[in-house]
């Protein structure tokens, strides 16, 4: 079924379909489409109130899709092939923005989407994109990382609790030589430690950089942290996933809703609650939060990932 929606973000406005929520989306995270794209839409606004856009030129597509019942990436805005939910086409707008991005790995452009207004937002949870990925780049500078990131990842039965620890050490790491960091949870397993840089760098830069962060932090710190990805090595440690600083990969945005039975979000958190949180003996419960909590956060502590889009800092030498 479909109804149609106007949305005016009051720049423009544009008319497009709404469809109702396919049964495996309310099934999976009970919410559908339109809960989804409220969520978004008022996250949206409250950035750009601030005067920061949460996906401004950000090369990304809806990347984590329901269909027929199975979740599935997708990163190509699909032009020529039209979006299929229930069996029904609602297909590309061709007002939706979307940045041509070379693929080493296709050897050809992909044709990303740019969520960069309120309407690609609704069109985006219409398509059942629980999930936002978006690369450390700009769509108009893809080869310069606006950030390090740093993306701590648990192997059982390391949790929540040990990413903390390990959290603070990275922060203070950084600290150590004059930088800032902000952390946000992953809203799974894990956390994420932005260094957010804005200035003239690569990759080639920023990715040996962030493995020799990871393998300090694995000589200083063994029996709780590895730098390598291999399993085995993994057990009851947290991986210092360093990898991600690359040009060809993403990582999850903030505020993006996870594909999960509970709507978590990955969402930003201050270093005082990381360190509350790393003293706790239980990791139930502990940095979780839904979409309805993030809304509430943001109401009540403003974003407080603002300062990775604007604050400007520079790489030590190695």
């Amino acid at each position: 079924m479909y109804t149609a929606a106007t949305c005016n973000d009051g720049a423009f406005h544009r008319h497009l379909p709404i469809q109702s929520p396919p049964e495996i989306f309310n099934r999976m995270i009970q919410k559908n489409s339109f809960d989804v794209a409220e969520m978004s839409v008022s996250l949206y606004m409250t950035r750009r109130s601030e005067g920061d856009f949460p996906f401004v030129a950000l090369p990304i597509f809806p990347s984590r899709m329901f269909r027929h019942g199975f979740i599935f990436c997708r990163k190509s805005a699909g032009i020529n092939h039209p979006a299929d939910l229930n069996g029904k086409k609602i297909g590309f707008l061709r007002w939706v923005q979307t940045a041509a991005i070379w693929s080493r790995h296709n050897k050809r452009n992909i044709d990303f989407c740019l969520a960069n207004d309120v309407p690609t937002l609704v069109w985006a949870a219409n398509l059942a994109d629980l999930e936002l990925h978006t690369s450390l780049s700009l769509a108009s500078a893809i080869d310069r990382p606006t950030t390090l990131v740093f993306d701590l990842d648990p192997g059982a039965p390391a949790t929540i609790v040990d990413c903390c620890k390990v959290g603070l050490w990275v922060r203070d790491l950084f600290e150590g030589v004059g930088l800032e960091s902000f952390a946000k949870t992953s809203g799974s397993k894990g956390l994420q430690v932005y260094v957010p840089l804005n200035v003239e760098v690569g990759y080639d830069d920023t990715k040996p950089f962030a493995k020799a962060v990871a393998e300090l932090l694995e000589k200083q710190h063994p029996k709780l942290v590895v730098s390598r990805m291999t399993k085995s090595l993994r057990r009851g440690k947290v991986l210092v996933d360093w990898s991600q600083n690359d040009d060809h990969k993403t990582t999850v945005c903030v505020y993006s809703l996870r594909a999960k039975e509970r709507p978590t979000v990955s969402t930003p958190v201050t270093w005082e609650e990381v360190e509350q949180a790393a003293r706790k003996r239980s990791a139930k419960d502990t940095l979780v939060f839904d979409s309805t909590n993030v809304l509430e956060r943001v109401e009540e502590m403003g974003d407080l990932f603002a300062p990775v889009l604007t604050l400007k800092q520079e790489l030590p030498a190695l």
